[in-house]
């Protein structure tokens, strides 16, 4: 892949965010590269489940990019029982992603080479939790695996659940050795003062109009193209706008927290009969991360 010896550069691995001050409205536009590639190298994907991935980690990206307080998790987690995908667990924390898909091989080779979320999930749900860490707290979101794509129902998220005006567009490309993502998320923010009608009851509102309009444009394969920068991206949608403001921020790694310090705590809280029934031939607990593919090995 060209440029992944610095992908701030080629605008690889990276978050633009930006707002557009007359509108009301700010926005996330990310495209993952040589990340992406990490994160699915862990597993021997089909080409139906690496695209779903995919997908799932640019909107974990574009959402989880939208916390502001340091060490704050987003995770994205859509689940069905019985299901040939039954698990599907994203999350975010501090420029940091990690990902993981848990299906059935054997009923998804019976479909074709794009089967649809409904053949995928069947009546799945989608699941986004807020871990805050300043504060404690934590709060979730639920709907429904409606729609054609991940996109479609995590956008439907924020219209049921946190009731903001949000547009997301996201893109896969793949070239049979690199997989490149693009995504952009848009959202009328509220003014949120006393006495006032908050903005993000009014989705038909003519300065989202606007920008979703504008934003809506954007084609799957600008997301994709790797000679556009962001900014240029960003540009061509909001160019005729008086002010668009821009912030980059920090840069995108794969980000799994496995340690075998931590599953050494994680298996103290078991009583000492089940830890040594879990010991191998070996004498030691064998602790596989589903997200990166390590095998840890611990003493009990």
């Amino acid at each position: 892949m060209p440029g992944t010896d610095n992908a701030a550069e080629t605008g690889f691995d990276r978050v633009l965010a930006f707002t557009i001050p007359d509108r009301d409205a700010r926005g996330r536009i990310v495209r993952l590269g040589p990340v992406l590639d990490t994160i699915l190298s862990a597993h021997d994907y089909p080409t139906a489940i690496r695209h779903l991935l995919a997908e799932a980690l640019v909107l974990t990206a574009l959402v989880g990019s939208l916390l502001k307080d340091e060490d704050a998790q987003l995770t994205i987690q859509a689940q069905a029982d019985g299901a040939i995908v039954d698990l599907l667990v994203c999350d975010y924390r501090n420029g940091e992603l990690r990902g993981y898909v848990r299906h059935d091989p054997v009923r998804l080779a019976r479909l074709g080479t794009f089967p649809s979320l409904t053949a995928l999930f069947g009546n799945g749900y989608l699941a986004l939790t807020f871990d805050i860490a300043s504060s404690g707290q934590r709060y979730q979101g639920i709907v429904p695996l409606a729609g054609d794509t991940l996109t479609s129902a995590c956008q439907a998220y924020f219209a049921q659940s946190e009731q903001v005006p949000t547009l997301i567009r996201s893109a896969v490309r793949w070239d049979g050795k690199h997989c490149i993502a693009g995504g952009l998320l848009v959202q009328h923010l509220a003014e949120g003062e006393e006495g006032r009608e908050r903005l993000h009851v009014q989705l038909d509102h003519p300065e989202w109009e606007h920008v979703a309009t504008l934003a809506g444009s954007i084609r799957a394969d600008e997301l994709g193209d790797t000679s556009l920068s962001l900014e240029a991206l960003v540009w061509r949608l909001f160019h005729e706008e008086r002010e668009v403001r821009v912030d980059p921020l920090g840069p995108l790694e794969r980000g799994c927290r496995c340690s075998a310090a931590y599953y050494e705590s994680v298996l103290t809280r078991f009583p000492e009969a089940e830890r040594l029934d879990m010991r191998g031939d070996d004498g030691l607990v064998s602790v596989d991360c589903a997200f990166c593919s390590r095998v840890f090995k611990i003493e009990v």
